[in-house]
């Protein structure tokens, strides 16, 4: 049962294992890039990444080189100030991150802070109704702990409230449904090394018209983050500065693909399938689900006789493969199994036979 080949099998949320297409041009010589033929790439993948996100015709897309936090702070940074009043969801290690940008940033923040595995009830969200709050930030998937929030009660309340909404949906666009324009988000982050299965170092954000208006009435002391320079640049389908031009041109290929596929709803229902098909087949194994409210884009799981980074370990060394560990306190209590990328219902059976082999071994 043990693999000895060298190539791992990567059910981590991220990096990813990418499709034969995105690998051979990760293997190509890197182009020029101030040229017209990128700035049509780039264009394209704005046009592309605005429609699976169901953004507003007037919203737009800037394309970060750095990863999934660059953007966060990005959006911190762009459309809050001392002026606001913002309210974070802080369920995890992102969530604390928003929290922490805040901090730095000398946004005025309150934080809902929820049990590890929980999710976000009316109750609690209720209870902030009428409180003064200009801006709301939210990671819709907490991936350290597997837990997708309700976005529609989210929205609901920041209707109601005349709140800004920015959502870091790094680990669940594409894997879950998402409308961004329906929900009235205003802001919406990802990251290229997820669902959109690409190497890591690329970071999106998807701007409304409003917070396009807004990003461009403020003067950021930044030069690297201010996007009111990308925007600018961007409509000529270029960036301020050199961008990760391989890895961009592999997201274009990544989302055309996803276009000719079927779109966004093709692709989330794939990813869903493959997130049944897991859950089902780990029925009868010693772990426990530990969050009340999931994505399809990771199984969180906490075994019932051993430690969860003794698992993810004996996988790596003895079965060559990956799963996700977590740090901190949860180290030994949960690992998640993503299920984006490259994979498919026989890997899924792969991994739980590695797993019925550690159970037979007692090393589960």
């Amino acid at each position: 049962m043990i693999r000895e080949e060298k190539t791992m099998l990567n059910f981590t949320v991220g990096p990813v294992m990418s499709d034969e297409e995105v690998r051979k041009i990760g293997g190509e010589q890197v182009p020029y890039f101030r040229t017209p033929e990128f700035s049509a790439v780039m264009l394209e993948n704005e046009k592309l990444m605005k429609k699976f996100a169901k953004a507003g015709e007037d919203a737009r897309v800037v394309f970060i080189t750095g990863s999934g936090t660059a953007s966060m702070e990005a959006a911190v940074m762009n459309v809050f100030d001392e002026t606001d009043k913002v309210l974070v969801v802080n369920g995890g290690s992102f969530g604390h991150r928003f929290v922490e940008l805040c901090q730095i940033h000398d946004v005025p923040y309150e934080e809902i802070t929820l049990e590890t595995g929980k999710a976000l009830t009316k109750e609690q969200l209720d209870a902030y109704d009428g409180k003064g709050f200009t801006g709301f930030l939210v990671n819709v998937h907490e991936t350290s702990t597997g837990v997708h929030y309700d976005i529609n009660m989210i929205s609901e309340f920041c209707k109601r409230n005349g709140i800004f909404l920015v959502v870091d949906a790094i680990s669940s666009f594409l894997a879950d449904e998402f409308d961004m324009a329906e929900l009235g988000v205003q802001v919406m982050i990802t990251g290229s090394q997820k669902a959109l299965a690409c190497p890591p170092g690329v970071s999106v954000i998807v701007l409304s018209g409003e917070a396009v208006q807004r990003v461009e009435s403020r003067n950021v002391k930044c030069m690297y983050l201010n996007l009111k320079s990308a925007l600018k640049n961007g409509e000529r389908g270029q960036t301020p500065f050199t961008p990760a031009v391989g890895t961009l041109r592999q997201i274009n290929a990544r989302l055309k693909e996803i276009e000719a596929a079927g779109g966004v709803e093709s692709e989330t229902q794939k990813i869903a399938a493959l997130a049944q098909d897991f859950r089902e087949k780990i029925k009868d194994l010693p772990f426990e689900i530990v969050s009340n409210s999931m994505s399809n884009a990771v199984t969180p799981l906490h075994p019932l006789n051993v430690s969860a980074y003794q698992v993810f370990t004996t996988l790596k060394d003895e079965y060559g493969i990956w799963v996700c560990p977590n740090g901190g306190e949860l180290a030994d209590k949960i690992f998640r199994v993503g299920h984006i990328g490259a994979l498919t219902k026989e890997d899924n059976t792969t991994l739980v036979n590695a797993l019925r082999d550690m159970q037979k071994r007692g090393l589960l």
